[in-house]
């Protein structure tokens, strides 16, 4: 039978409860959202890094980074039992004769000259690695199971703390391993004693001291503003050769003037990624671009800096443009 007519205030009732009826059910049913507070643990551990990480917009050839060259330690190891979501972990005390194998992940720009769990300084482009139970600093050869590349690291950071994975790598060993761009990938980690890693090329072992002593010239004065602090990069192990690490006393750059003010954008172990960065802002400021080297602890650092600029209306200028293009946070110096 026909349905009657309905007149059009009911059907404008009708249509009202209809919309109140939906509103509620889609209320109802929207999930709960999670709380997005980091869980912190004890300090020089990050165990949020995967999730809050990236790979650097400058691309380096990687290729041209030596290996991590295994050197005995003569201080003392960081194999002190800790504490991280809830977890215990009781680090080994030798990793000469460690072997696992898992997945490997990486971490870059988000941790790129911090502190690491052992104090050193993390360099993206070094050949380092984070784990959770190796002693720190320490050893390893991983092999990427699927191509069979294999990068040597030093051990110098803890983590990670998600998931399955064994080992977090720097960005550069990822990509020498040939997953940076996948995130993740099936390796082998075997330790490594540096007595008979060096004794197979029929050399000694080098000793690297726990503070190594470097010429007392070797650094120009810096001033920094308040609240601002110099970046420096990787320890000399990250990127040393297979020869012993000779000092060398540091010379100031010929082509920097000799006072004024001055921006530090960016400071690098790698030459190319210093000159990538260099002729990028080249093209955008009209203040002078340069890069300033220095040695550190037997490293040698590449600083891209900006000036003199006169004026800091000039400064601010300067700063709020190399920010808005997303090439970095550049800090005021005074280079003598």
């Amino acid at each position: 039978m026909r349905a009657l007519p309905m007149n059009k205030p009911l059907k404008l009732m009708a249509f009202a409860a209809l919309a109140v009826l939906v509103a509620s059910c889609s209320t109802s049913r929207a999930p709960t959202q999670k709380s997005n507070t980091a869980v912190r643990a004890t300090p020089g551990l990050d165990i949020n890094r995967a999730h809050k990480d990236g790979a650097p917009w400058w691309d380096v050839d990687v290729s041209r980074i030596p290996d991590a060259t295994p050197t005995l330690h003569s201080g003392p190891y960081k194999a002190n039992p800790y504490t991280v979501l809830g977890k215990t972990y009781f680090p080994l005390q030798d990793s000469k004769t460690y072997v696992a194998s898992g997945t490997a992940s990486w971490y870059g720009t988000k941790f790129h000259g911090q502190n690491t769990a052992n104090g050193e300084v993390y360099d993206l482009y070094g050949m380092s690695a984070a784990h959770k139970t190796l002693p720190l600093p320490s050893y390893v050869r991983v092999t990427n199971l699927d191509n069979n590349k294999s990068v040597v690291l030093r051990v110098n950071d803890r983590g990670p703390f998600y998931s399955d994975r064994i080992i977090d790598l720097s960005y550069a060993a990822a990509k020498k391993l040939g997953y940076a761009e996948i995130g993740t990938a099936r390796v082998k980690v075997e330790g490594i004693d540096p007595q008979q890693w060096w004794a197979a090329k029929g050399r000694p072992a080098p000793l690297m001291l726990n503070e190594p002593q470097v010429a007392q010239n070797a650094a120009p004065t810096i001033t920094a503003s308040a609240g601002t602090v110099e970046q420096w990069t990787p320890p000399p192990q990250q990127h040393a050769t297979d020869t012993v690490p000779v000092q060398v006393a540091a010379k100031k750059n010929a082509s920097v003037p000799a006072s004024g003010q001055y921006l530090q954008v960016g400071a690098f172990a790698n030459p190319d990624a210093a000159e990538l960065l260099r002729s990028k802002l080249s093209g955008m400021v009209s203040a002078p671009v340069f890069i300033s080297s220095i040695v550190r602890n037997q490293q040698t650092l590449h600083r891209v800096r900006l000036g003199p600029i006169g004026s800091q209306g000039e400064i601010q200028q300067v700063q709020n443009s190399v920010r808005m293009a997303n090439l970095g946070s550049p800090s005021l110096v005074t280079a003598e």
